[in-house]
């Protein structure tokens, strides 16, 4: 057998080696008090990761202030982020479907945080659709106008002063979510970011160049599943995976500390910082872990459990409950507040994940955590250096970026 080919087949083998069941369809309800906004996705289509608090009766958490959940002061404390930064920068983000709000709602945030304006007519907010008009949008979903709201706020409570671009993809089907992310790309988005996924599957390799641009970095949530099948886009090649972990207040110098954010117990389950071992993309340049052959993710991490979650304003009635104030988690908001730590640094023209792996003094090392069981134990428990579910760690400043 040839080198090359043999060094491939022994990559996937490893991967297979670290799979767990394929994925059933989840119910949007979790044992952990949240919900998931989007429900199952069909084949060939991606669901939103954006998870809502919920009360004891499977209820959203619904307040008439933001009171519960970490607000821009308090994400940027924990991460150690300059005030100013990102003039200039703009960050996309890509969703499904229609939220028709997504600019007063965007405008409400930003004002009761005292958040600079960011509007259609200050040039700071852009709304399109897949082609890149104004005008003309899909449909509205309410599940996916949660997922935009949480992305529009954990951008702003980055980077106050980086511009938002908004692309509305047609549906959830990978083509067309693809497409936005081309549009995104071709209206000069410095970084664009993807709170959304699916398993990876023989075939994605059509859509990687999508994901791809040359002076642009393109982000992506890991997954909210725990240890199991790696997830696109996050797993494509040259894109920043963004894991997630547990944040919480501590008597320490920091003032706060993190875990890995998961069950600790079932993988695959809805409910924990994705990881996973690609059966399909090769292992990056700059990437060392010793068990997995092949592309591994998470890349970085940042708050994601619902739990510990964020405030986030949405006027779209959500599955389960009514419009107003939530409380929300997810990786689907760890990879935009991530997209926003880009913007902040504001060298998105010369960024690749390899610099995140070359800078890891600039990231606070996650240590402790298990989104699921494995028999390599770093691919799902957090330990010191890489590992699956924080990757290299969160930010501590921009330094990483």
């Amino acid at each position: 057998m040839r080198p090359r080919l043999a060094a491939l087949v022994a990559g996937v083998l490893a991967a297979a080696s670290f799979a767990t069941p394929a994925l059933a369809a989840p119910s949007r309800l979790t044992a952990g008090g949240s919900a998931a906004a989007c429900g199952a996705a069909a084949p060939g289509r991606a669901r939103c990761f954006a998870l809502i608090r919920t009360a004891g009766d499977g209820r959203a958490a619904v307040t008439a202030s933001p009171t519960q959940g970490y607000g821009p002061a308090d994400l940027q404390a924990a991460y150690n982020l300059p005030a100013t930064g990102g003039d200039g920068q703009v960050i996309a983000i890509v969703d499904a479907y229609d939220d028709p709000g997504a600019e007063a709602d965007l405008a409400t945030y930003r004002t009761s945080y005292g958040l600079p304006s960011c509007t259609t007519a200050n040039g700071c907010f852009s709304k399109v659709n897949q082609d890149g008009v104004q005008g003309s949008y899909p449909p509205a979903d309410e599940g996916w106008a949660v997922e935009i709201s949480l992305d529009l706020d954990m951008v702003s409570a980055a980077c106050p002063r980086c511009h938002i671009l908004l692309v509305e993809a047609n549906s959830a089907a990978v083509s067309d979510l693809a497409a936005a992310e081309d549009t995104a790309a071709g209206l000069g988005a410095n970084v664009v970011s993807n709170s959304y996924g699916l398993p990876e599957f023989n075939g994605m390799q059509q859509f990687f160049a999508d994901y791809a641009h040359t002076g642009q970095v393109i982000i992506a949530s890991s997954g909210d599943y725990g240890f199991t099948t790696a997830q696109f886009p996050a797993v494509a090649p040259g894109v920043l995976a963004v894991g997630g972990t547990s944040l919480t207040r501590a008597a320490a110098a920091r003032g706060w500390t993190e875990t890995a954010w998961g069950n600790g117990a079932k993988s695959g389950v809805l409910g924990g910082s994705g990881s996973g071992c690609s059966a399909y993309v090769a292992k990056p340049a700059w990437q060392h872990d010793k068990y997995c052959h092949m592309r591994t993710i998470a890349d970085v991490s940042a708050d994601a459990d619902p739990q510990t979650g964020v405030a986030v304003y949405d006027s779209t009635p959500n599955p389960f409950g009514p419009p107003g104030w939530l409380v929300a988690g997810g990786t689907s908001a760890s990879a935009p507040f991530i997209a926003g730590v880009t913007g902040l640094a504001g060298n998105a023209a010369t960024f690749t994940p390899g610099y995140a792996y070359a800078h890891t003094s600039s990231l606070y090392d996650v240590t402790k955590g298990s989104n699921g069981y494995c028999s390599k134990s770093y691919l799902c428990t957090a330990k010191r250096g890489y590992d699956g579910p924080t990757g290299l760690g969160t930010p501590d400043g921009t330094g990483a970026f």
